[in-house]
């Protein structure tokens, strides 16, 4: 439980980070943010393996590039879930998802999630 906390913080981070560093997201209140770390979660933990497995294929054939378009895609989905979050565009999501998981790596790297 206390990984899954520390985990979600990281998230609500690399979040408002992102909508600091990437014009085209934003969010309408801190609540919202939290909210949508919450989502982004949930997402990337059951709906977007599923999604690999069905991609497996192009994946492979594009030697992994592909896994960046499928994270973008559970950030653009994000958006439509979450009321208040919001996304100007697919690419928007794109770099967003990039920036998001730089940034929740390197806090991952500094503070253990054990």
């Amino acid at each position: 439980m206390k990984g899954f906390l520390v985990r979600w913080v990281i998230n609500t981070i690399s979040l408002f980070a992102v909508v600091n560093i990437v014009p085209g997201i934003s969010v309408n209140m801190w609540t919202t943010a939290i909210v949508a770390a919450l989502v982004l979660g949930l997402l990337n933990a059951f709906l977007r393996p599923l999604i690999l497995l069905l991609t497996l294929p192009v994946n492979l054939i594009t030697l992994g590039l592909f896994t960046l378009l499928v994270n973008g895609f559970m950030f653009y989905l994000a958006s439509f879930l979450v009321k208040g979050f919001m996304i100007a565009g697919f690419w928007y999501a794109f770099l967003g998802a990039l920036v998001f998981s730089i940034i929740s790596s390197l806090l991952s790297l500094l503070i253990k999630t054990e």
